[in-house]
């Protein structure tokens, strides 16, 4: 089994276990053992697109992580956490709160090309250990400060008048921390702030529209049938032009040789075998095969 299983990740559970229970969900739907792995950690306190690859799908995995990601967010002003979201404990607090035409006014400078420092409590890696794992040890953490694009920042949720929260939609960079962006809003706007909701609604071609529910996922596996909830490799490639090949093209690609025809317009494309995905290619290279059968 190959493809991917587009998860709205609920509230509470972290990418690794929501991997376990797509693992569980397969075993009981009495699928073969396969390999599954997620396309982008989200935090636990976050919801909303997780894909899980399935099979070849998992040799996809980095380009998700690469990909770019959309998120809704909720920014409560005057209180910042050690997390930088509602888990940590409160390190500074402020009574100034801003008016909506001031956040919409401080936006503009959050878009485009920035530079951020990443929480304190990430996965990152700080001499060989997780940043979040030293910061709970009470260590100081020091992380370097990051080039990430914003491709768009806007207001979607909030009130006339001095804001307690405002909601924001962002579309960004893979290495963009959302908890980051929503501290340095707050403090470009002469305050503190955290950020109280986070949920997914975009990663790379997959959106929350094609996301189904881990309720959805155990019914599909009682009934043991999980064409409702699988979507096929190429799902994953949209933005990626077809190229066909011929069967004799495509045992060739299968080993690795290189085709004496190339696509005409250059970049990555593709190669398929009528439905069959066969392998990634670049000019007449082989960036990465897959080992389906039609």
């Amino acid at each position: 089994m190959s493809g991917w299983i587009i998860l709205d990740k609920p509230l509470g559970l972290g990418s690794t276990q929501a991997v376990s229970a797509v693992k569980r969900a397969l075993r009981e739907a009495g699928e073969a053992k396969t390999k599954v792995g997620h396309g982008g950690t989200l935090d636990p306190l976050a919801t909303g697109v997780l894909p899980i690859a399935l099979g070849e799908a998992t040799k996809l995995a980095g380009r998700m992580l690469d990909a770019v990601k959309a998120y809704d967010f909720t920014v409560r002003f005057g209180s910042q956490t050690d997390t930088l979201d509602l888990e940590g404990k409160e390190i500074a607090s402020s009574p100034i709160r801003p008016t909506l035409a001031e956040v919409a006014a401080a936006l503009p400078a959050f878009t485009g090309p920035i530079s951020q420092v990443p929480p304190a409590y990430s996965a990152l890696k700080v001499d060989g250990q997780r940043a979040y794992d030293l910061a709970r040890a009470g260590e100081e953490v020091e992380l370097k400060s990051r080039a990430v694009t914003i491709h768009s920042l806007e207001i979607i949720g909030g009130k006339d008048g001095q804001l307690e929260e405002v909601t924001l939609s962002a579309t960004v960079s893979k290495g963009t921390y959302i908890r980051s962006l929503a501290c340095d809003v707050a403090l470009a706007l002469g305050t503190v702030g955290h950020v109280t909701m986070l949920r997914r609604t975009r990663a790379g071609p997959f959106a929350l529209g094609q996301a189904i529910s881990l309720d959805f996922l155990g019914d599909c596996a009682k009934a043991r049938t999980l064409d409702g909830a699988l979507l096929p490799l190429q799902a994953g490639l949209d933005d990626i032009p077809a190229f066909p090949v011929t069967p004799e093209e495509a045992r060739l690609l299968r080993f690795g040789q290189r085709l004496s025809r190339v696509p005409r317009s250059g970049g990555l494309h593709l190669a398929v075998d009528g439905l069959t995905p066969v392998a990634l290619v670049e000019g007449d290279r082989v960036v990465r095969g897959f080992n389906l059968q039609e």
